[in-house]
């Protein structure tokens, strides 16, 4: 018998070869198919050698999943949780168990796509249909949206709604000073960026001005519940509109923002049962009144019908989409908050509306305990009315003996305001929390007892009656019938169900790298050390995260070849947008800021000239040729014609469809010799990683989009997270924070984002997965990208045609196939082919994007031969029935592919088709041991649209 080293026998569990898909047998195989002897020689065919650099990467030998964890457990301990009365939107709460393990552990809720094929997402989709009806509900409005990134940009959001639909000439926006101060700064960038004039001031002064529209919170910064209605009033009769940031268990006691007339109502829903986690994810809402749903921000989930007229949800009114209408876009928007949206809502339909009223109560009650025993002692509250927050005055030696006593006892108080401090109470608190807090702040011997007090406090107008809500809450019936666990187990599952995710079958959107999410790198996303603590904690609380934020900017900036990397943009949208602050902000250092022209390719991803629009710039759009490459000439041409006002050129590498762009390099050359900067997408990095560098290329900054290529995982539509890189020279305009003086944020810039450093709880996903993959796994896992895209692109090509390819005619890691003249030939469009991928237990590839009937296929590294080969044996099925089409076999109105998706329905009802049951779904043998079920037919946008819902219709429309 041979000997085997230790080292080989090791190898088992690496997880390198966990995470890609093929295996060596199986990579050669492919390499054979495709015409190369290695990866080496097909990476070298395929990457233009003028950018391809030799292993580069320093981030060391790969790590085990146990190694990998044990080692971020001992970073995750040096974070102090301690308990948390900072408030300012982030507050403790208590995540059902249920929900916890069979939602937000669970690959069938997190590994999901956005809905864009609703027919196999008709799971999740519901959950956000929830989640819009409890925020109509709880805010008194009558439209609301899927979710936005987070209060503070939804409050930029509505100040830019406003602006599009008040019938108000001015160009000012007040903002009430009692505002979150995290969120007047967000607000205040992105107004500056618009060119819109602050006013800020008391609540009350709002009506004093000439203004298109007024920034209100209540409860307040510092607690007060404020009754808005006749400032509302005021502001509306000067032909502004009113938008107020408002707390989702507050409005389950209090008046709705609605009822006192408000025209937007948003706020974060992280209390309904999402943690903390260091400032996020967290799903923001948003709601409006229906005159103004065209105008609404982000995503939309509507009521329509499939093709057998039953109830079928799916995302309405998707024209307002900013991928679509690009420069003209209203937003930069290209995400939501689905998964944590999806906890909220379970979180109100398992509790109920009784439930959550007995928790507000319980918060309340609580805080009305704290507050009667703190007046009598001598520390009376600044405001009389309030729902959990106080604020009482404490200066000189008072406040640092408290501030002692609280550290002594590991609490945290609202801190940042001069001779007064804040209290929040949330569910997680209890009566020994509040008997420690008189300990804390009267010191020993007060005297106090809280059972005594709750005796004394017989009733308590802290919710003045005029503020009481008087209207019903959650009254659907699904709010009203999951309240035991076995009942709400088999709710999340039932939807469940209904969804197509990763954990199911190979999604191949390209430009959308849906790869594997490792259960070890999720494994410490609930970890109390990183989930339970507040953004705004003291530093020294949380020199964990500090320490993987260090380590992870680090092997990032290593990646991308960049001097600083800011870790606070919670989207790719939000990373784009900081990107091009720091472009401006750069320039007008120079005395140059009137550059505000941007140059962006009509290949370019949508949010490219959304995001140029918001950042206050002029898009001009450069050509591209017909192999799909930015036209040199007309891009010298437009640089050289605009060159006194060029602030920046937007590119994505590899091109957007699908490509290495030879000229790369002279792309970003002849934008500097202009005094243009190089902002490039990250959106592709999955073929850059290892191999190159947008730094080594020549750009100056990029977004990276972790939730692609770094496995934090898509969520059904979200969470995403989109750090900047930049070269030296931009570092000084990166993200600040107003609540935070810390490493990785720019003292005095303004922040783009509510957290410091954005959703920071899902970090420990993307350095889980660089520091088990290593160096060498980095760079193999982007080469066997390339190498899966150009097997399936090679098989599929005897069948459709490959619109565009590189040197030696390699794709990169995605490919473009061009069902165009298979249309014009037949009739069988491009959805057609989509739908029809769905009987066959697939999720269609990217649709018509970037070119007009076109599938966009990216396999990622981490699907197996076996799969791919699957996947290709599906389309090649579906291109020999378009034949039968053809041919004449079966007609353009009678097929499966105009027919798909097929249900159960359509089986167990009467048939009369020229092709059989079995053809409809079981097309392929293996089906019959794997079938994904679609749960409705193919559904009519257009009646969707026409007939515009987005609440929750009766359980009884399902059933007709």
């Amino acid at each position: 018998m041979s000997s085997t080293s230790l080292k080989q026998l090791e190898r088992h569990d690496e997880f390198v070869t966990r995470h890609i898909g093929p295996d060596a047998k199986e990579q050669q195989d492919m390499l054979d198919f495709v015409g190369a002897e290695s990866l080496e020689a097909m990476t070298k065919q395929t990457v233009p050698g003028a950018i391809l650099r030799d292993p580069f990467l320093s981030i060391g030998e790969s790590m085990t999943e146990r190694d990998a964890l044990a080692r971020l457990k001992k970073i995750a301990k040096k974070n102090k949780v301690f308990q948390s009365y900072i408030g300012l939107g982030y507050y403790d709460t208590l995540l059902p168990n249920v929900i916890l393990r069979n939602v937000l552990e669970n690959p069938g809720w997190y590994t999901a796509y956005t809905p864009y094929q609703p027919e196999i997402a008709q799971g999740r989709l519901q959950a956000i249909l929830n989640f819009q009806q409890m925020t109509i509900d709880l805010t008194g409005l009558e439209l609301a949206s899927a979710s936005l990134l987070d209060e503070a940009t939804a409050a930029a959001e509505a100040m830019a709604m406003a602006q599009r639909v008040s019938k108000s000439k001015s160009n000012a926006f007040f903002i009430a000073d009692n505002v979150f101060p995290q969120t007047i700064d967000v607000v205040k960038a992105r107004a500056e960026m618009f060119g819109f004039e602050i006013i800020q001031g008391p609540w009350h002064e709002a009506g004093q001005h000439d203004v298109f529209g007024a920034l209100f919170q209540s409860p307040a910064a510092d607690g007060e519940l404020i009754d808005l209605t006749d400032v509302i009033a005021q502001v509306q009769n000067n032909k502004g509109l009113a938008a107020v940031a408002s707390d989702l268990m507050s409005l389950v006691l209090t008046k709705s923002p609605g009822e006192m007339g408000a025209d937007m109502v948003f706020g974060s829903a992280q209390r309904f049962g999402v943690p903390m986690g260091y400032g996020g994810p967290h799903a923001a809402f948003f709601a409006t009144r229906d005159k103004y749903k065209r105008a609404l921000p982000g995503r939309v989930i509507g009521v329509s019908k499939d093709s057998r007229g039953r109830v079928a949800l799916r995302m309405a009114m998707q024209t307002r989409e900013q991928h679509i209408r690009r420069e003209k876009a209203t937003s930069n928007i290209c995400t939501a908050q689905v998964l944590l949206a999806n906890i909220a809502s379970f979180y109100a339909v398992y509790h109920g509306p009784q439930g959550l009223r007995t928790i507000a109560q319980r918060i309340h009650r609580l805080t009305d305990i704290l507050a009667h025993g703190l007046r009598a002692k001598g520390f009376t509250p600044v405001h009389d009315t309030y729902f959990d927050t106080l604020t009482i005055k404490a200066d000189g030696e008072k406040r640092e003996a408290i501030l002692k006593r609280a550290e002594a006892a590991e609490v945290n108080f609202r801190t940042d305001r001069p001779g007064l401090l804040g209290i929040s109470l949330d569910e997680a608190k209890t009566r020994v929390d509040v008997a420690t807090l008189f300990d804390v702040i009267l010191g020993a011997d007060h005297g106090l007892q809280v059972v005594e007090l709750d005796t004394e406090v017989q009733s308590s107008e802290s919710i003045p009656a005029s503020l009481v809500r008087q209207s019903d809450i959650l009254t659907h019936e699904v709010f009203n019938q999951y309240h035991s666990e076995t009942e709400m187990l088999r709710y999340i599952k039932q939807l469940e169900n209904k969804d197509l995710a990763l954990n199911h079958s190979m999604i191949s959107l390209g430009s959308c790298t849906m790869k594997l999410n490792a259960t070890a790198e999720m494994i410490p996303v609930t970890w109390p050390e990183f989930a339970n603590l507040h953004p705004f904690c003291p530093l020294d609380q949380a020199q964990g995260y500090q320490e993987l934020l260090s380590t992870l900017s680090t092997w990032l900036l290593d990646i991308t070849g960049y001097d600083a990397m800011s870790m606070q943009p919670n989207s790719g949208a939000q990373g784009e947008y900081a990107g091009l602050l720091a472009i401006h902000r750069y320039h007008a250092s120079r005395g140059e800021g009137h550059r505000n022209i941007c140059l962006i390719p009509d290949s370019a991803h949508g949010t490219n000239p959304a995001s140029a629009q918001m950042a206050g710039m002029k898009v001009i759009v450069v050509a591209c040729d017909k192999n799909g490459n930015v036209d040199i000439a007309d891009l010298r041409k437009k640089a050289e014609e605009v060159k006194d006002q060029l602030s920046c050129a937007m590119v994505t590498y590899p091109s957007t469809h699908g490509v290495y762009e030879e000229q790369i390099r002279e792309i970003c050359d002849i934008v500097h010799e202009f005094g243009g900067q190089v902002y490039m997408d990250g959106a592709n990095m999955n073929a850059q990683v290892g191999v190159t560098s947008p730094g080594y290329i020549g750009s100056d900054v990029s977004h990276l989009n972790l939730h692609k290529t770094f496995c934090i995982p898509h969520g059904g539509g979200g969470p995403g997270m989109g750090p900047i890189g930049v070269k030296s020279h931009l570092a000084p305009f990166l993200p600040g924070h107003v609540m935070l003086d810390a490493p990785g944020l720019t003292a005095g810039s303004p922040a783009v984002s509510a957290a410091p450093y954005g959703s920071a709880s899902i970090l420990p996903i993307s350095w889980m997965y660089i520091v088990m993959m290593g160096s060498t796994g980095l760079r193999l896992a982007t080469e066997v990208a390339m190498l899966n895209a150009n097997y399936m692109a090679k098989r599929l090509a005897e069948h459709y045609p490959i619109l565009y390819t590189g040197r030696n005619d390699r794709v990169a890691h995605e490919c473009i196939i061009d069902l165009r003249p298979l249309k014009e030939a037949t009739g069988i469009a491009e959805i057609d082919v989509a739908k029809r991928l769905q009987d066959f237990g697939f999720h269609s590839p990217t649709m018509s994007f970037p070119v007009a009937g076109t599938l966009m296929i990216e396999p990622t590294e981490s699907e197996s031969k076996a799969e791919m080969d699957r996947f290709c044996d599906a389309m090649i099925a579906i291109r020999q029935e378009i034949e039968k089409v053809a041919q004449g076999e079966w007609t353009l109105e009678e097929n499966p592919l105009v027919n798909a998706p097929h249900t159960l329905a359509d089986i167990t009802s009467d048939w009369d088709r020229p092709y059989s049951r079995e053809d409809a779904v079981y097309p392929k043998t293996w089906l019959r041991d794997h079938k994904f079920w679609p749960s409705v037919n193919r559904i009519d946008d257009v009646y969707g649209d026409r007939n515009f819902v987005c609440s929750c219709p009766p359980l009884s429309a399902y059933q007709e």
